[in-house]
C-alpha cells in the first residue's frame, strides 16, 4: 500500500490541493463563472461544508461530523488493506483513489472550513453541482469497486473457509 500511496495518491492529493489553492486565490467565493467551454464547463468557487450534491451543507455540525467520518474511512481503508479485501489491481486502485480524495478534502475542511469545490459542468438534463479533483477520485473509486466486485476473487482467509 505504501508504495500506491506514493506513486497514486500523493500526486493526486497534490493536484487537488494546487487546484484548489488556486481557485481559492483567483476567484471570489460564489462569484462569477469563468468559462472554460461555452455553454458547457466553468470554473466557479464554492464552499461546501456538506458531502455529495450538498447534502449537509452549511447546518453547523457538517465539518465535525463528515471530518470525523472522513477519518474513520481512512481508517477502515488500511484495516480492510492488512486483512486482504483489496485483492486485485481495481480494488487496489479504488482504494489508494478512496485515500486521495479522503485526504483532499479532509485538508479543505482544516484549511478552509469546507471543501473548495469548482469544477462545474451542464450536462443539459441539469447543471451537475461542482465538484473537485479529490470528489473525482472517489468517485473513480466507487466505479473500480464495483466493476471489482465483479471480476476480482475474493481474498481466501480464516472467515471464508468457516461454516
Amino acid at each position: 500500500m505504501p508504495r500506491l500511496l506514493l506513486l497514486v495518491s500523493l500526486p493526486l492529493y497534490i493536484l487537488d490541493q494546487i487546484t484548489k489553492l488556486y481557485v481559492v486565490k483567483h476567484f471570489e467565493l460564489n462569484g462569477g463563472d469563468q468559462t472554460v467551454i461555452e455553454n458547457f464547463f466553468w470554473i466557479h468557487h464554492t464552499a461546501n461544508t456538506g458531502v455529495a450534491f450538498g447534502m449537509g451543507n452549511g447546518e453547523w455540525w457538517a465539518n465535525y461530523v463528515f471530518g470525523a467520518v472522513s477519518l474513520s474511512a481512512a481508517i477502515l481503508i488500511a484495516v480492510l488493506w492488512r486483512k486482504g479485501a483489496f485483492p486485485g489491481p481495481f480494488s487496489r486502485l479504488a482504494a489508494v483513489l478512496l485515500y486521495a480524495g479522503i485526504a483532499g478534502n479532509f485538508t479543505d475542511r482544516l484549511l478552509h472550513g469546507y471543501v473548495v469545490d469548482f469544477l462545474k459542468f451542464d450536462l443539459k438534463v441539469m447543471i451537475w453541482p461542482s465538484f473537485n479533483v479529490a470528489d473525482s477520485c472517489v468517485v473513480c473509486a466507487a466505479i473500480l469497486l464495483f466493476v471489482s466486485s465483479f471480476i476480482e476473487k475474493p481474498a481466501v482467509g480464516k472467515a471464508a473457509t468457516t461454516p
